[in-house]
């Protein structure tokens, strides 16, 4: 499951661009929760990437 914690990791700065409907759902996600915009979006991409399902390559 999916939950909202802190964390503080060395980092490095990267640009990306959200279409504006999700970033309103994040904020309304994390308002009031002891978590900013950057910590939900990197749990969301360690979330993804932990359970994506992993193809088997056959050469």
């Amino acid at each position: 499951m999916f939950q909202l914690k802190p964390d503080k990791k060395e980092t490095e700065n990267k640009s990306i661009r959200f279409p504006l409907d999700l970033i309103r759902r994040i904020e309304k996600a994390i308002a009031g929760k002891d978590v900013s915009f950057t910590a939900f979006v990197i749990q969301a991409c360690e979330y993804a990437l932990a359970n994506m399902k992993v193809e088997n390559k056959k050469k």
